[in-house]
């Protein structure tokens, strides 16, 4: 291999490597134009992608996480007038149905500006480049790497006792377990809480758990400590069930106290 050497470049040789390069950063994509004047500005290079998606690709030869704010003022204004940008470049094909797409193109990118990517609802890409002279030649090439954007990070699913409640089908059972609960709680007046965690309900006194109730269609269970300390799960289909699981609960619940 070519011995090489990393170089920089000013804005303007990116745009030029980034014009006559375009097909690295990804396939499909084409030069459409530069420095274009619009929303107070020049934007720097317009593509088009292989959907005919028209792009937006603000460069930067320095890291500058001010270019995102600059970025989304050229797609705000490219997106709103569309329709003329697809008849300006015609020859091109560009969809004006399709997004406009936003590409960041900089030779690094602060953790800040990755995650601001993140909560946008648009399509932004962020490429980092290298420049490169290999030995004996006078051309630059330049290396072009898409940075991946985190994703968002999953909501918070927030049951509430009436969800699981309501999961019982039956209803006789369903005011069974809402009393049940109501005695658990004065077992111990002030100090046993029953929260509803994603599938079950969590019986805590003083903040230790001591049960889990889990609701199922036509009947429940109860997961608790029995006499030996071994963790266990009974099934609630009768009263008879529920007399006998009972004291066990309670004894779990007597022993988080005194642990």
């Amino acid at each position: 291999m070519k011995k090489y050497t990393k170089v920089s470049v000013s804005e303007q040789e990116l745009e030029d490597l980034l014009r006559r390069h375009t097909g690295q950063i990804e396939e499909g994509l084409a030069y459409v134009d530069h420095q274009r004047p619009a929303a107070g500005g020049r934007l720097d290079v317009l593509l088009v992608d292989s959907g005919k998606s028209l792009v937006v690709a603000e460069l930067k030869v320095i890291e500058d996480d001010g270019m995102l704010l600059q970025g989304l003022d050229y797609y705000d204004y490219v997106s709103t007038h569309i329709e003329s940008f697809a008849r300006l470049y015609k020859s091109h094909g560009i969809d004006p149905k399709q997004a406009v797409r936003l590409f960041l193109v900089a030779p690094t990118f602060s953790q800040a500006l990755v995650n601001r990517c993140k909560w946008l609802d648009l399509k932004v890409s962020l490429f980092t480049y290298n420049c490169l002279k290999f030995e004996g030649e006078s051309e630059v090439f330049p290396i072009f790497t898409e940075q991946p954007i985190t994703a968002l990070p999953e909501p918070v699913e927030v049951t509430h006792l009436e969800d699981h409640l309501n999961y019982i089908t039956d209803t006789g059972v369903r005011q069974k377990v809402a009393a049940l609960l109501e005695e658990i709680r004065n077992w111990r007046a002030g100090q046993i809480s029953i929260d509803p965690i994603k599938y079950a309900l969590s019986m805590k006194v003083n903040g230790h758990v001591f049960a889990y109730l889990n609701p199922r269609r036509q009947f429940y269970t109860i997961a608790t400590y029995d006499a030996s300390g071994e963790w266990k799960e009974f099934p609630i289909k009768t009263d008879d069930d529920l007399a006998t699981v009972k004291p066990t609960l309670k004894a779990a619940m007597e022993r988080r106290i005194k642990s």
